[in-house]
């Protein structure tokens, strides 16, 4: 009984989601990309950027956009500083547990933890899901592909004795230059489906504990074509359709992220998406990259995100609302209770 409840991880995804059943999130957990913006407006390295100007961000962000949001993603070293307070109450909080500063091998990518933090610190600091970002693609060294796994798995675990949701971020990543590998290089869109399809239906399976996948377009989302009923969309729609099969296969509700498109060109990807059943969007700057280039003034950037970011935000929420796939949380073990003190017996 208490595998079917899982009360935490329901109750978290509720949070997450809005009343009718849908994931439409801000990520506002990036901090290379952020880092590099101020670097160039300031004139600076990205290792000379402040704290200050990186906490100033991230508040403008939450304060423009936290209210029309069903949720954020939240880093606990700038973020959780700058901006908690002005989360909304009904805005649900998704925590970031991977630090950005990944390892990369002549085998592959390897990631790792924020130093200091951990899946029992989201759930005692009041998060509703934990984010964990694995960087993965199936042609990598077995080592590495065990790292990965591992890392994974055992997050995986932690949620499940924490009871909170777990929202698995999967990136494929160009090899950096080796022996093997003499460019570093971006996939092909010829080999880049099959890279993405492989990663989710490894992570799909039930040891890894994935109550919620954020997923890559299967084809660079710059360049999807129109839907016209084209040979074309047929083929980018197809790549969709097989990720959707497989999340569907498994039980496993899934949203898209924006990988750094622009907002038209986002909402184009949310189109296949919502085709191939995905239950939502988890964006950053398709949302708020555009506003952020008026930095350092903040005024215009606040300005900015309330008129633009927040219109982005609107559309890609109606069109949620009108083409995406609701997500319920089940709780029919309830109706096979029969006496008082069932449930805490149960749940341990």
């Amino acid at each position: 009984m208490t595998a079917e409840l899982r009360l935490g991880k329901k109750w978290g995804l509720r949070r997450m989601a809005t009343p009718e059943g849908h994931f439409t999130m801000v990520a506002l957990d990036q901090r290379p990309p952020i880092t590099a913006l101020i670097a160039a407006k300031r004139g600076i390295a990205p290792a000379d950027v402040g704290f200050a100007d990186m906490v100033a961000i991230k508040r403008l962000l939450v304060d423009a956009l936290g209210a029309h949001a069903s949720a954020m993603l939240f880093d606990p070293n700038y973020a959780f500083p700058a901006a908690l307070q002005k989360l909304p109450p009904h805005t649900g909080l998704v925590v970031t547990l991977e630090d950005h500063r990944f390892r990369d091998t002549p085998g592959g990518r390897l990631s790792h933890s924020i130093v200091d933090w951990s899946v029992e610190k989201i759930k005692r600091a009041g998060g509703d899901g934990v984010k964990v970002l694995a960087w993965y693609r199936p042609d990598a060294e077995p080592d590495v592909l065990a790292h990965q796994r591992r890392y994974v798995q055992e997050i995986g675990q932690e949620c499940r004795r924490w009871d909170i949701p777990l929202v698995l971020e999967l990136l494929v990543y160009p090899f950096p230059k080796s022996a093997r590998h003499t460019v570093d290089y971006v996939e092909s869109p010829e080999k880049m489906p099959e890279l993405v399809l492989e990663s989710v239906r490894e992570f799909a399976q039930p040891k890894y504990g994935v109550d919620l996948f954020k997923l890559e377009s299967p084809l660079p989302g710059a360049a999807l074509p129109a839907r016209d009923g084209s040979p074309q969309q047929t083929t980018a729609q197809n790549g969709f359709d097989r990720m959707g099969s497989i999340c569907q296969d498994a039980g496993i509700p899934w949203v898209m992220l924006s990988a750094g498109v622009t907002s038209p060109q986002f909402v184009r990807v949310m189109e296949y998406a919502y085709a191939a059943g995905a239950h939502g969007f988890l964006a950053g700057r398709a949302v708020w990259w555009e506003p952020l280039q008026h930095f350092p003034d903040l005024g215009r950037c606040a300005e900015q995100l309330r008129q633009q970011g927040k219109a982005t935000l609107v559309e890609l929420a109606q069109l949620t609302l009108r083409a995406g796939n609701a997500w319920h949380a089940d709780y029919s073990a309830f109706d096979t209770m029969q006496a008082e003190g069932e449930l805490c017996a149960a749940y341990a």
